[in-house]
């Protein structure tokens, strides 16, 4: 799957843990399909532990997955933009 189908998890430099839509910050990246459930399994796994090399915690899960939900359909809407000029 490319990278401009999934979605940015990105622990910078200065250890905050933020989404990426864009994927230009610095820092540690992870990278998830633009679904809810895929951040849920990411979640519960503790993926984004390992990925990031960072011990995430349960208020930050709590808050990315408020974000993921948020930028959700943006992810979706610009994938699908990006999928009609591919067409062309």
């Amino acid at each position: 799957m490319p990278k401009r189908d999934l979605i940015r998890v990105v622990k910078t430099p200065e250890d905050d843990i933020l989404i990426d839509l864009k994927g230009k910050k610095s820092g540690r990246g992870a990278y998830l399909c633009g679904k809810v459930s895929c951040f849920k399994l990411a979640k519960k796994s503790k993926a984004l532990d390992r990925a990031l090399k960072h011990t995430v915690g349960p208020d930050i899960y709590d808050q990315l997955e408020q974000d993921f939900i948020r930028v959700e359909d943006e992810f979706l809407a610009s994938k699908a933009e990006g999928d009609d000029e591919d067409e062309s």
